[in-house]
């Protein structure tokens, strides 16, 4: 047994150690008795999994689980983009879903997401619900074994990738991207994204190429399938080799994106942001509030200003910016991780909708990815470079981290004034016109992060490593 906590977003642990069936089994049994204390277990729950280590076999004990408690349950037929289970939600009229993904976390991990009825992410005062009903004893769980419940009915299989296609082909014009002419490479990272891309754009005159595209919970030349470097350096390469025109890259279960331009440069998640808003404003021509975590780009505040809209800031997590996404009805929300949500989809990340509508910005503008972001820079006025340090931090010394940091009141950082510290979530230092740094903890693993974005490429080293000796880590 083992005390279980939701972080950023959903629980996250090593498989076999504190990742078990049993232990599934409890947090499922927590959310059963939170679905029916919140009167929502009438309505059913979808479940879905991705491509990791017995991913299917954690769902069916999941299913068990819910079944136990007459709850019926939706279960995919086969592995599914995070973002198809969120939409199965609204799709189903479901109560709610459990996705059993570890997402962009290492490979020997699984994880387990839980959803609410518009298919965003649980709020944390839920989050906090559901951790008080997990039960202490292997005998409090009901659990009614999955060929029974199958024969009654009781759990489902079903596809849901018709009703996604559907919903999303009257958000994007997908035959218009069919037609684009393009030469597309597709890195799913081994994952759930895979034959979606060659799937959704063949059919017309694009070449679309597709590696990593197999099932292995491995994840060979990569640490993790996180859509950032050096990650994703294979495709990058790829692209080159090749002569693609874009790289569409998704993290293991889809909700996160990545893009790669023609002359194999990465695109950083601020800049897809950034350029994703753009579209929305400019090329699609549509208003509404922008919602952002902390830990992402300040382009976001230009456009805001340049488009007359309003922007709200949140902490990390999308059990942040879902419940400020759905109160403000934003047009977009996102976060640094490279994932975002769009008016008239689910409240959560879709790394299947956001390269459909890069693809479109592409199409619609006619210029290729490194011409765009010469082109948002020059409507914000400047340009904006970003980097990122992860370090193994164990838990245990968080506490002590903590209050060395709390303590430090710097005048300065690199050479550039501080003029604010944010604590909304971790610490984020306000360096004036010359951008910030934010030192936060990891809500899904034991690592401390440490971010900048700055005006001047030669700023990120010195701006990250003041950061690393801040938190002790020089």
């Amino acid at each position: 047994m083992s005390d279980i906590k939701f972080g950023t977003d959903g629980w996250r642990a090593r498989i076999a150690e504190t990742y078990t069936f049993n232990n599934v089994r409890r947090v499922t049994q927590g959310f059963a008795a939170y679905l029916q204390v919140h009167e929502l277990a009438h309505k059913g729950i979808v479940i879905g999994y991705d491509q990791r280590f017995s991913g299917e076999l954690f769902a069916e004990a999941a299913a068990e689980v819910l079944a136990g408690n007459g709850i019926e349950v939706w279960l995919t037929d086969h592995n599914s983009p995070t973002p198809v289970i969120s939409y199965s939600v609204v799709e189903r009229e479901a109560g709610g879903a459990i996705n059993i993904t570890a997402s962009h976390n290492p490979p020997p991990d699984n994880g387990f997401k839980v959803r609410d009825p518009f298919g965003g992410a649980i709020a944390p005062a839920g989050l906090l619900e559901i951790e008080s009903y997990i039960p202490e004893e292997l005998a409090e769980i009901k659990r009614l074994p999955l060929a029974e419940a199958e024969e009654t009915g009781q759990v489902r299989r079903w596809d849901p990738d018709p009703a996604y296609i559907a919903h999303i082909s009257k958000l994007v014009d997908l035959e218009r991207l069919r037609h684009a002419g393009l030469k597309i490479l597709c890195e799913p990272m081994w994952g759930n994204a895979a034959g979606w891309f060659p799937r959704l754009l063949s059919g017309g005159n694009n070449e679309v190429v597709e590696i990593h595209a197999e099932r292995n919970p491995t994840f060979p030349e990569m640490h993790r399938p996180e859509p950032i470097r050096p990650n994703i350096d294979v495709a990058l390469e790829k692209a080159i080799e090749i002569g693609a025109d874009v790289v569409l890259i998704n993290d293991g279960d889809a909700d996160r994106m990545g893009i790669g331009d023609e002359n194999g440069a990465y695109i950083d998640q601020l800049r897809a942001f950034a350029l994703l808003t753009y579209y929305m404003l400019e090329v699609r021509g549509e208003r509404g509030p922008i919602v952002k975590s902390i830990s992402t780009t300040d382009m976001l505040k230009g456009l805001a200003q340049l488009y007359n809209v309003p922007l709200y800031e949140t902490g990390v997590g999308f059990k942040y910016i879902a419940p400020k996404f759905l109160e403000v009805d934003g047009l977009i929300g996102g976060e640094e991780s490279g994932g975002y949500a769009f008016r008239g989809n689910v409240p959560e990340r879709d790394g299947i909708l956001g390269n459909l509508y890069f693809l479109d910005l592409m199409v619609r503008t006619g210029k290729k990815p490194s011409e765009l972001v010469a082109e948002l820079f020059e409507k914000l006025g400047q340009a904006y470079y970003y980097g990122r340090i992860d370090t193994r931090f164990p838990s245990a010394k968080r506490p002590e981290a903590r209050t060395r940091i709390d303590a430090a009141r710097p005048a300065e950082i690199a050479g550039l004034p501080v003029t604010e510290i944010v604590t909304l979530d971790g610490y984020k230092y306000v360096l004036g016109d010359h951008g910030w740094l934010l030192i936060r903890f990891s809500g899904t693993e034991p690592v401390i992060r440490v971010y900048c974005e700055v005006p001047d490429e030669a700023l990120v080293e010195p701006v990250l490593q003041g950061g690393m000796e801040l938190a002790g880590l020089a």
